[in-house]
């Protein structure tokens, strides 16, 4: 099952390193890993995309806990939460005519052209990574010449936000 956790952590040298070291020590994959400053600038908030069942997840959890530059860990995946991923995906069109077709995907999955060239086309496209595969999906017909996708980012709907208060 894909799980996706919310890792607040001391925005200190070496603390990223422990927490995927801390998987790959458990043979357990991370699918994503995206890490931003948080308001705190002694706070980064980690989000891990990983696959595994309840035990698994409850193994890493408390491993996480056990870290010293963890605060706190939220499985998002249970949770009521916005997830969005970002990717930009350069394509080389069949033809000139294959604009139109390029600004109509644009369209319907809310996509813009981020750069031109000669020979290829950026555009970026945001989403869930369902409406990503959509889009890519919707575009085969033409080279798909090179995709980079940021992985799922996760964000809790409502009042609820991520904070030292919750391991307190």
């Amino acid at each position: 099952m894909r799980r996706i956790l919310a890792v607040l952590l001391e925005n200190e040298a070496g603390s990223l390193s422990r927490v995927a070291n801390l998987f790959s020590a458990r043979g357990i994959n991370i699918e994503s890993l995206a890490v931003t400053p948080t308001p705190d600038e002694t706070l980064s908030r980690m989000t891990i995309v990983t696959f595994g069942d309840d035990r698994i997840l409850e193994q890493i959890t408390k491993q996480l806990h056990k870290l010293v530059d963890v605060v706190t860990v939220v499985d998002m995946t249970g949770q009521n939460h916005v997830e969005r991923e970002m990717a930009l995906i350069k394509l080389r069109l069949r033809d000139e005519g294959s604009v139109d077709d390029l600004q109509r995907v644009n369209k319907v999955y809310r996509g813009r052209i981020a750069d031109v060239s000669a020979l290829c086309y950026t555009s970026e496209v945001v989403g869930t990574s369902e409406e990503i595969d959509a889009y890519l999906a919707a575009m085969a017909e033409h080279e798909v010449v090179e995709v980079v996708r940021s992985g799922p980012l996760g964000i809790a709907r409502g009042e609820q936000v991520l904070s030292i208060r919750q391991n307190q």
